[in-house]
């Protein structure tokens, strides 16, 4: 007799050509990630090649219940880590039926960004910084930490080992391998300030491919918790009090501050992003203001401020640029629960083509 174990890792390659896609895209509430599947004949590699779906808008809060159908467009493709063999998940914007996108479609209007010629000629890289906090399911009070009580104040958590500092690193090592199997570009893992919180870095990546890749990448964060029976927050402070909040620091740079004389190109992008503080704030996600107060390696969220390796500033230049005269810097002012698609389009849009 088969176990269920058995049936869910049954490879498909064994008897049939057909796959299994994952269609994910993102829900109304601009942060609830959502998927269904569908068999495809065989193969695929290009997502122009998909076909579209459709689902059913007005249990996502994104249509009315009497003309509910929203029209799914592939955008981009992963490997499956769950199902393995050349299963798929594929990575959705959301559309009317007449083709226009729906208002919390944020991929279409990025896609217009960088697909602009001053763009494309300027390659912007970007490397996100992920911060989240793992939950115990039944509670919604941090893992690791004592029921109805709180740990030991911070300190030896940051990067920290061991039974009393580390929390659900078996979580956080899983999907760091689900999304190299994947595809995508992440770059590191660490233990945050904060018990039962954690990081993931993606990048760097070019344009678009940051959004797709972190949002799938917080799919996958979405499923691993879900198999370990505990809930991901992306919350920007979950905890009130002297405990870290929960960031998205926005690693960017252009070709022209990648070059020589780059640090110049740096700081004048950074003026523009001060001329546009507020702007910004209000599209680097919600319940920011919990979070940066100027306490906890955050700016207050009412003034900006750079500097070189300053964690309390809103944009940090590392100390490797400003010796060497050209590389990145770090805007470090999105919040843990931002849309990427939003945040790395108008940090191009902002110091590539605006004009003051």
């Amino acid at each position: 007799m088969s176990l269920l174990t058995d049936l869910i890792n049954l490879n498909l390659s064994d008897t049939t050509d057909k796959i299994i896609a994952e269609y994910i895209w993102i829900g109304g509430s601009g942060m609830d990630l959502r998927s269904k599947a569908r068999t495809l004949d065989g193969a695929v590699s290009d997502p122009q090649k998909l076909p579209k779906w459709n689902y059913d808008g007005s249990s996502t809060g994104q249509a009315p219940g009497e003309d509910s159908e929203v029209i799914l467009y592939p955008q981009a493709i992963f490997k499956d880590p769950f199902r393995r063999g050349n299963n798929i998940l594929v990575m959705c914007d959301a559309y009317t039926p007449a083709g226009e996108p729906i208002p919390t479609n944020k991929r279409h209007s990025a896609a217009k960004i960088f697909s602009h010629p001053d763009v494309v000629a300027e390659v912007p890289w970007y490397g996100l910084e992920q911060e989240y906090t793992l939950l115990q399911k039944d509670l919604k009070w941090p893992l690791g930490w004592p029921v109805g009580g709180y740990p030991g104040p911070q300190g030896p958590y940051y990067c920290g080992a061991g039974a009393d500092k580390a929390f659900g690193r078996d979580i956080v090592d899983s999907h760091y391998k689900a999304c190299l199997y994947a595809g995508i570009n992440i770059s590191g893992i660490n233990g945050e300030v904060m018990p039962g919180q954690w990081e993931f870095q993606v990048g760097p990546s070019v344009g678009i491919s940051a959004g797709d890749e972190l949002w799938v990448a917080r799919y996958i964060l979405e499923r691993i918790t879900e198999i370990a029976g505990v809930v991901v927050s992306f919350d920007p402070k979950p905890i009130p009090g002297d405990w870290n909040g929960a960031g998205a620091h926005t690693n960017y740079s252009t070709k022209s501050m990648r070059n020589d004389g780059g640090f110049e190109i740096i700081k004048k992008a950074i003026g523009k992003l001060q001329l546009r503080h507020k702007e910004h704030i209000a599209a680097y996600g919600e319940g920011n203001e919990r979070r940066l107060t100027g306490r906890h390696e955050t700016a207050d969220i009412h003034t900006f401020s750079w500097g070189v390796a300053n964690r309390g500033a809103s944009v940090r230049v590392g100390r490797d640029t400003e010796k060497e005269g050209k590389g990145y810097f770090e805007d470090r002012r999105p919040a843990s629960n931002m849309d990427p698609y939003i945040v790395t389009s108008m940090i191009a849009e902002t110091t590539i083509l605006w004009k003051p």
